[in-house]
């Protein structure tokens, strides 16, 4: 049986807050702690600190209050008691991603479902992906999109539920060649975004690469949709390869999403032109091979599709090795997490390091100031320092020395109010990694 949008949110929002409680009740005890409203005030001590925007700090306090950072200071011996001792651990802003589908699913029988369930499986379903994606140390996504986001991102906005703060677009707009509608028909489907509570626009420009990657919207079709969305103040996502990539950028888009097949000019031209960038190192295609039997069959996915993603794995480790050495290229990090890769965001650091040579600090930038910068959100998020967010996670060890440290997330606060705080063996499944 198929329910209306408002009962699927109603069923969200009932899940979610069982789920969530459940999954509460079952942290480690001793340091494990949640709470429902930033405390007053807090502090954080640690020996090393990233500070999101490419330096790092030693023997520092972090004082919260609120919801806010009020003061980043040196630890001395008037500086008063401390909340948090972090000690050893890796302190750094709460992760930014670019690029997530947060309600996809697999269903009932194990299959891929999609992002458009609306049964309380999928209500269930839904929360679960939001706390593991927070525990995992992602306090901001951005779900490039479908309806149900809303109701999530809502529910967890309020309290409701635990979750990373979500930017959604709502509906993308897919490219379909003239089907896709007359400038301005495009120009009215994106103004019908914004009244249903977009935060950002997402176009599809390009087909899938399991079939090709072609392009599927005309230059002046995509200007249009950049343009009219610029106008109400949205940023634009677009999903894009080969000639798209280029395209999205001379339309004046803000970000192009994957990349694959494009040459180092249209690499160039985004630097020229300030468009930032999100290639996908290898999470996606990882996800998918790692789950074929999940996906095989189900809309989209075929043997041949399966065959295509194979060869096209190596091409973007490829991508980000030319990426990094493009002069003034913004890259920020998103993983295009769809079911099954949910609370496993941070893997895609590893295959950017890895396979994608990318130096460990840049990676951790892209998914701090430069991500918050991509989404309008620098004066907010992205970096710690006095007037932002208290979005604040811990690792144990050091990123910059062993990336697979981005695997042991140990402490999570989002908006001064700590969801996560234990030590490393209590680290567990549901929080995306297996200590």
């Amino acid at each position: 049986m198929r329910m209306n949008f408002r009962a699927t949110a109603k069923l969200i929002l009932a899940g979610g807050v069982l789920l969530a409680a459940a999954l509460i009740s079952f942290a480690p005890s001793g340091r494990a702690q949640t709470a429902a409203t930033p405390s007053k005030k807090s502090v954080i001590a640690a020996r090393t600190i990233l500070d999101g925007r490419g330096h790092v700090l030693h023997d520092t306090r972090i004082v919260v209050e609120g919801s806010k950072i009020v003061a980043v200071e040196k630890i001395d011996a008037k500086a008063g008691p401390v909340d948090y001792d972090l000690g050893t651990l890796t302190v750094l802003p709460g992760w930014i991603e670019a690029h997530v589908h947060i309600t996809w699913s697999f269903g009932p029988d194990g299959k891929n479902a999609g992002t458009g369930g609306t049964t309380q499986e999928d209500a269930y379903q839904t929360a679960s992906n939001a706390f593991v994606t927070l525990m995992a140390g992602f306090t901001t996504v951005q779900s490039v999109g479908a309806p149900n986001d809303v109701p999530l991102r809502d529910a967890i906005a309020k309290g409701i539920l635990v979750g990373p703060r979500i930017l959604t677009a709502v509906e993308p707009l897919q490219g379909r060649g003239e089907r896709t509608g007359t400038p301005e028909e495009i120009r009215a489907y994106i103004r019908k975004q914004k009244d249903a509570g977009a935060d950002l626009i997402k176009i599809f420009a390009s087909a899938s690469i399991r079939q090709g990657g072609g392009m599927t919207i005309s230059q002046e079709q995509l200007t249009a949709a950049c343009d009219e969305a610029k106008k109400l103040g949205l940023r634009t996502v677009v999903h894009a390869y080969k000639e798209a990539v280029r395209a999205a950028s001379l339309a004046g888009c803000t970000e192009v999403e994957h990349g694959t097949l494009s040459s180092d000019d249209d690499l160039r031209v985004l630097a020229e032109r300030g468009t930032y960038f999100d290639p996908q190192a290898g999470l996606v295609i990882e996800n998918y091979l790692l789950n074929k039997e999940k996906y095989l069959g189900t809309p989209g996915y075929t043997e041949e599709g399966f065959a295509a993603m194979e060869k096209i794995l190596p091409m973007n480790h490829e991508l980000v090795h030319r990426a990094i050495k493009i002069p003034g290229l913004k890259i920020v990090f998103g993983t295009d997490a769809v079911a099954g890769a949910h609370g496993r965001n941070a893997e895609e650091f590893i295959d950017r390091v890895r396979d994608g040579g990318q130096d460990p600090m840049a990676a951790m930038t892209s998914a701090n100031s430069i991500g918050a910068e991509a989404m309008g959100m620098s004066d907010k998020i992205g970096s710690i320092a006095p007037g932002l967010e208290a979005d604040i996670i811990a690792l144990d060890g050091d990123p910059l020395k062993d990336i697979t440290a981005v695997r042991r997330v140990v402490f999570v606060m989002k908006g001064g109010v700590v969801y996560k705080n234990v030590s490393r063996a209590a680290i567990p499944n549901y929080a995306g990694v297996t200590p």
